[in-house]
C-alpha cells in the first residue's frame, strides 16, 4: 500500500499551518508594542517625578536655612499681630506702677484744709475709740482746737482729726454715736473697712497711714496715741525743720525684750521670730511717731502684704527694716510725765 500523501495535499496543509502561525503572531506584536509604549511612559513619568522631588528638596532645604525649626508662641503672636499690644500692656502696667509709687493715688481726694490744692506739712492722727469722748472733749479743750481754731489750723497747712474704726455690729448705737459726734465736731476720719479692737491696733495704724495718704497730700503723718497732752506748737516746729527729709523715720527710738510667755502683759506670739535673744528691732516708741509722705506711700501701696505683730509701734519699724529709712532719734518726742523740752507728755 502506498502510505504517501497526493502532493496537492501537502501543499494545503502547509498552506493552513503558515496561516494560522500569521494569525497567533500578529496580536502578540501589537501586545509587545503597547507593552513597550506603555513602559516608556512609565519611566518618563517615573523621571519627571524624580526631577520635581530633586527640585521641591532644594527649595525646602533653602527656606529650612532661613526659618527657624519650631514655630514659638512669640512667632504666633507677631504672626497675628498681639506682639506690639502685649509689649504696650506690660508698659503701660509699669506707667501705672511708678505712677502709683510716686503720689498718684487713686482716690486721692481732698477735704478741708487742702481744697486749695495747697501743699499741707502734716496729717495727725489722734487714736481714740467708742468709749474715749470724755478724752477727746479733754483734747478739744486743751491743745487739740475746735470749730474755728481748726480751720484756721488747716490754713496753716496742718490736718488733726481723731482716728476710730467702727464697730463689729456694723450701725449699731456704737457707730450711730460716733456718726453724731462726728457731725458736730467736724474731727474724726472714721475707718470704714476697720474694726474697732484693742487687738486690732496695728491693723489699724496701717489703715490710718494708707487712708491719710489717699485724702491728703504732706509732708508728714503723725500718729499720736489718746493718753498723752501736745505741745502742738513745738510739734509743727519740729516738723518744720524736717520738712526737706526724705523717708524720715522720727519718734522716741527704743528696743525691748519680746514677752514670749502667752498671758503676760506685750505678749507677742510671733515671738519666735525675733531670734533667739528675743529682742525687737529699732523702732519709735507708740505714743507719738512720725513718717515723711514717701514712707506713708510704702505702707500704702503694699498694706496686703506687710505683716503685722502685736503691737502697732513694733509693727511700723519691722516695715521700716525693709526700706532705706533714715531714723531719726529725737528725744523731744519720748513722753513721759515731765514736759521739760518735750514735744509731748503722758496726760
Amino acid at each position: 500500500m502506498d502510505n504517501s500523501l497526493p502532493i496537492s495535499t501537502l501543499k494545503s496543509e502547509r498552506r493552513s499551518k503558515s496561516k494560522s502561525m500569521q494569525t497567533t503572531s500578529t496580536p502578540s506584536l501589537v501586545m509587545a508594542l503597547l507593552s513597550c509604549l506603555a513602559w516608556l511612559y512609565i519611566a518618563g513619568r517615573l523621571w519627571q517625578d524624580a526631577e520635581n522631588r530633586a527640585l521641591l528638596t532644594a527649595i525646602l532645604k533653602k527656606h529650612s536655612l532661613q526659618r527657624p525649626n519650631a514655630v514659638t508662641v512669640e512667632d504666633k503672636l507677631a504672626t497675628l499681630g498681639c506682639k506690639d499690644l502685649e509689649r504696650r500692656i506690660v508698659e503701660t502696667e509699669m506707667e501705672l506702677t511708678m505712677a502709683k509709687s510716686q503720689g498718684y493715688l487713686k482716690n486721692q481726694v481732698t477735704q478741708s484744709g487742702s481744697s486749695s490744692g495747697k501743699k499741707l506739712l502734716a496729717v495727725i492722727g489722734v487714736y481714740t475709740g467708742f468709749g474715749s469722748q470724755s478724752s477727746r472733749n479733754m483734747f478739744r479743750a486743751s491743745w487739740m482746737p475746735k470749730g474755728d481754731g481748726l480751720t484756721k489750723l488747716e490754713e496753716r497747712g496742718v490736718i488733726i482729726r481723731f482716728i476710730v474704726g467702727r464697730s463689729p455690729n456694723r450701725g449699731d448705737t456704737l457707730d450711730r454715736t460716733i456718726d453724731a459726734e462726728n457731725r458736730s465736731t467736724k474731727d474724726f476720719l472714721i475707718l470704714d473697712d476697720h474694726e474697732e479692737a484693742e487687738e486690732e491696733l496695728p491693723k489699724k495704724t496701717k489703715l490710718f497711714f494708707a487712708s491719710a495718704i489717699q485724702i491728703w497730700d504732706a509732708d508728714f503723718y503723725v500718729k499720736v496715741n489718746d493718753n498723752i497732752d501736745l505741745d502742738l506748737d513745738a510739734l509743727i516746729e519740729l516738723l518744720r525743720s524736717r520738712r526737706e527729709r526724705d523717708s524720715a523715720y522720727i519718734g522716741c527710738m527704743k528696743s525691748g525684750d519680746v514677752v514670749a510667755d502667752e498671758g503676760k502683759q506685750w505678749y507677742e506670739p510671733a515671738w519666735w521670730k525675733f531670734g533667739d535673744a528675743k529682742s525687737y528691732m529699732r523702732h519709735a516708741a507708740g505714743p507719738l511717731f512720725i513718717l515723711s509722705k514717701d514712707l506713708a506711700q510704702y505702707i500704702h501701696i503694699n498694706s496686703a502684704s506687710l505683716k503685722t505683730y502685736a503691737h502697732d509701734d513694733t509693727s511700723v519699724g519691722a516695715w521700716m527694716i525693709g526700706v532705706e529709712a533714715t531714723y531719726i532719734d529725737d528725744n523731744r518726742l519720748c513722753c513721759g510725765f515731765s514736759k521739760q523740752d518735750k514735744v509731748c507728755s503722758l496726760a
